[in-house]
């Protein structure tokens, strides 16, 4: 008898919450039905676990949403790209922003005016191909994952650093982003946000970084272990700004290298996206950075670039993105065109 006295509580509780939850299913409108089932197989698919009933709820009206959103967009005709439900479905723009994103761009002022065509379109970066990919050339390590940590500045920085490095030494070397996230501490706030610029200086001003396995990867912002994190395995010289609202002038670049640039994470067609060209107004608020390894076009005459981005293979095109080329739009798409840089060796 004593036994099962103690037991009583624990029953009881877990009988309320089942209760909360055939509740909340009650009062779902007989075509969510189907969708509950659906919502279950994704939180299942994501590791994804929700501490209350009613947070449940919650995430499954922002996860409803979302599927309608991706369904209306996936049923229009000629559409250049498609959309997938991805690991971002039960996410507000204002919680994605936050967990998966991480740049603070430059004022649209300050990136227009920064740099002229004059002093970049020098002979040396004249006579770019009609089409070049970087991955093609091994200048590209694997697809990584900022996890949960708004770091995609470092992931960038880094990427872009490992391409420059390659083409210089003919050495691929997965150096650390993590590094950056602890120690890059100038103006820059490791998970919550950084600067392209600024985490080139720390580069140069360390002499370089050590590598991925040196330094591993957390996703959190740790303390600052250079003592014990060895040598600097590949350094830079220096960098340089692509001038702004030129994509002739980005293409130059990146037939030398991968390039970094910033770009409008927060539309349905990035967030969501899942193959094909993004092409039209998807905006311009630059929070979220990604390294453009190439470009090319189709056999119509699409032009396009070839991105890569820091949430994991499971996004886009195992991990890749692929805007369009030469847009109407001088910023470009997704305002790509407005803050690019690149590393020197």
């Amino acid at each position: 008898m004593a036994r099962s006295i103690v037991f009583l509580p624990i029953f009881f509780s877990l009988l309320g919450l089942v209760c909360s939850a055939a509740m909340a299913v009650s009062h779902l409108d007989p075509q969510d039905l189907e969708l509950v089932s659906v919502h279950e197989e994704w939180m299942a698919k994501y590791n994804r676990v929700y501490k209350s009933p009613e947070e449940k709820q919650l995430r499954f009206k922002i996860f409803k949403d979302s599927i309608a959103r991706i369904n209306a967009h996936n049923k229009v005709e000629g559409i250049k790209y498609h959309l997938r439900v991805n690991g971002f479905a039960d996410l507000s723009k204002e919680e994605f922003e936050a967990k998966y994103t991480g740049l603070l761009a430059k004022p649209k002022d300050d990136l227009i005016d920064h740099a002229s065509d004059d002093t970049y379109l020098d002979q040396e970066l004249r006579g770019a191909p009609a089409s070049v990919d970087w991955r093609d050339k091994g200048a590209v390590t694997g697809v990584k994952n900022q996890l949960l940590c708004g770091s995609c500045w470092a992931f960038a920085v880094v990427a872009s650093v490992e391409g420059i490095t390659k083409i210089k030494t003919g050495k691929l070397i997965s150096l650390s982003e993590q590094e950056l996230v602890d120690c890059d501490v100038k103006g820059q706030h490791g998970c919550k946000y950084g600067q392209l610029d600024k985490a080139y200086e720390w580069i140069i001003e360390n002499k370089g970084l050590v590598t991925e396995e040196a330094y591993p990867y957390k996703g959190i912002k740790g303390e600052c272990k250079l003592k014990v994190a060895g040598s600097p395995a590949a350094n830079i010289s220096g960098y340089k700004r692509v001038p702004a609202n030129n994509e002739k002038a980005l293409q130059l670049a990146v037939a030398k290298q991968p390039v970094v640039v910033a770009v409008d994470s927060n539309s349905d067609a990035f967030k969501y996206y899942g193959d094909g060209i993004l092409s039209g107004n998807l905006g311009t608020n630059l929070t979220h950075a990604i390294v453009i390894v190439g470009y090319g076009s189709l056999a119509d005459g699409t032009k396009y670039w070839i991105a890569k981005n820091s949430w994991g293979r499971g996004w886009g095109e195992n991990g890749y993105v692929r805007f369009e080329r030469d847009a109407s739009a001088k910023e470009g798409v997704c305002g790509l065109a407005m803050g690019a840089y690149y590393p020197v060796a």
